[in-house]
């Protein structure tokens, strides 16, 4: 009979992963593979399995415990080598074992290792791939698979779909290949550097052949009088995103994430209902819960009578055929963002027009060099340059109040948010310092941002930072709109659809392009004279363009 330690396994590099449940207790016989405990760190919850069949003889670990990789949490008594090793050394030379450096080894030890992985044939590898660098360390939503086991990708296809708070994006394949095995499941969350999938590619043969990258750490297999060995654990680690395990709350259908936010508000999952995939709970569904849970006690004891009462909800079937259809994340986001705004931001709204005559007549004779330079000079260059000089000149439209309210900050920075209608909603990426770039440079980005929106690839950091935003529904039409302001930023311009009018020159009626705009602005920073001044100084920029090179 061997005693075998089981230890923590490789888990992502997560460290001090807290043990939520133990699944076995001494004298209990086990199988392969057999969960033994629960770890929840803060990306994920995974249940640890057995490495060889036998007896529970010793545990080590206890519920509330942290643990690392390579920390023991049992010991199997089993007869012989778990069969996880056995499988292996069948297996002959087809498949070259995965030897990990023991603490103590012997000779025969290091030679069957050379042995083996000289032995071992050109053949394909197996890789790891996993997620690139998002912008972002948080973790974000997984809300599509693109491909299956068994498909052959080719280099640049999209494997997954990834959503955060504001952008989604699709994950490209860093080389061609067939998928051998999918890591994830839709609707869980995943973060930077964790793996997605296995994929298999054409190689040469050597020691990286032998030893794929995708591999579990090792667990010791010793015997009484024998020479200390070690064979990689090929048990997996099972995540316990698809069936997950609470405390006290059953079979509770999420994530680590949202349970830590659950253990914060001290709420009962098993009384929030999932608006996720299969009844996932998200963190939405978390909030939604407290906020119905205030919002019906009486207005006064919850905002001392300054509360505003929901509306009503109306079965709207009553009156006729109804369809309902959830609203996606990124439409919950923008509607939460700007009732936000709304509520927090004392709103007021100027207007006016700007003469655009001799801007458009200038643009469109640049129409054959904007062809030579393969790109398209639309207005919006134009709007952002001369909103960038109005910025510098009014400084306060440039700012942003502290979260208290004391202090008002300077940006020394022109950032400028670009808001681009796309079928997925409303995105906003951020040019940056406009104010350093020509026209011809402000065009190029123009159009790569709004075709990145428009194909769900931008990314967290490129809609970070902005200063200002300016909303053009020019394209679409409309002689104006009152845009809500994009807190913590303090003003945003809508701009509408330029028409021929008769504007009278002091002599007569003469035909002019006219653009209407909208300086919306929040009245806690901006009073009506500085928003006369940059509404002012805009209109002129744009009716005579020499004044964007003073």
């Amino acid at each position: 009979m061997a005693k075998i330690p089981v230890k923590v396994p490789d888990i992502g590099g997560a460290e001090g992963a807290e043990v939520i449940e133990l699944l076995v207790a001494v004298g209990d016989e086990v199988e392969l593979e057999q969960s033994l405990i629960v770890l929840e760190s803060d990306k994920a919850s995974m249940e640890i399995p057995a490495s060889a069949a036998g007896t529970v003889v010793e545990l080590l670990v206890n519920e509330g415990e942290e643990l690392s990789e390579g920390d023991v949490i049992v010991v199997i008594e089993s007869e012989g080598l778990p069969e996880a090793v056995a499988s292996t050394e069948e297996a002959g030379s087809s498949v070259a074992p995965e030897i990990a450096e023991p603490e103590t080894h012997g000779k025969s030890t290091t030679e069957q290792h050379s042995k083996s992985v000289e032995s071992t044939p050109a053949s394909a590898t197996d890789q790891t791939v996993v997620v690139p660098d998002i912008g972002s360390d948080d973790p974000v939503e997984l809300i599509e698979i693109s491909v299956a086991v068994g498909d052959q990708i080719a280099e640049g296809d999209s494997l997954v779909v990834l959503e955060s708070d504001k952008a989604s994006m699709e994950v490209p394949a860093p080389f061609a290949g067939e998928v051998i095995e999918v890591l994830v499941t839709e609707g869980g969350t995943i973060s930077q550097g964790e793996a997605l999938m296995v994929m298999r590619t054409a190689a040469s043969s050597g020691l990286d052949e032998a030893k794929p990258e995708r591999s579990s750490p090792a667990t010791a297999v010793s015997a009484p009088g024998a020479v200390a060995s070690a064979v990689a654990n090929k048990a997996p680690v099972h995540s316990s995103a698809e069936h997950p395990v609470g405390r006290g709350e059953g079979s509770v259908y999420a994530g680590p994430a949202v349970r830590k936010l659950a253990r914060e508000f001290g709420l009962d999952l098993s009384k929030v209902t999932g608006s996720g995939p299969k009844g996932r709970l998200v963190k939405e569904d978390l909030h939604a819960y407290v906020q119905n849970s205030l919002s019906s006690r009486p207005v006064a004891a919850v905002t001392g009578g300054a509360g505003i009462p929901p509306v009503p909800d109306v079965d709207f079937s009553d009156f006729g055929e109804i369809r309902a259809e959830s609203l996606t994340k990124m439409a919950k986001l923008t509607a939460a963002n700007m009732r936000r705004s709304w509520l927090n931001v004392p709103h007021v709204t100027q207007f006016d027009d700007a003469d655009i005559t001799d801007l458009e007549v200038f643009r469109k004779g640049l129409k054959a060099e904007a062809e030579r330079r393969g790109t398209k000079l639309t207005p919006m260059p134009f709007l952002l340059k001369a909103c960038a000089v109005a910025l510098r000149d009014n400084p306060k439209f440039c700012s942003s109040l502290s979260g208290d309210g004391q202090t008002l900050i300077y940006k020394d920075y022109i950032h400028l948010g670009m808001a681009v209608d796309t079928p997925a909603g409303l995105l906003v990426p951020v040019i940056r310092d406009v104010d350093k770039k020509s026209l011809w440079d402000l065009a190029d980005e123009v159009i790569e941002l709004a075709g990145k929106a428009r194909d769900r690839k931008l990314r967290p950091d490129e809609m970070r930072g902005g200063c200002f935003t300016l909303s053009s529904l020019g394209g679409i039409g409309g002689r104006g709109f009152t845009p809500i302001v994009n807190a913590p930023e303090v003003g945003i311009l809508g701009v509408s659809k330029a028409d021929i009018r008769p504007v009278w020159n002091g002599e007569e009626f003469k035909p002019r392009q006219m653009l209407p705009l909208a300086l919306s602005y929040d009245h806690r920073v901006i009073n009506g004279g500085d928003a006369g001044r940059f509404l002012t100084q805009l209109v002129g920029l744009l009716s005579d363009i020499r004044r964007l090179a003073l």
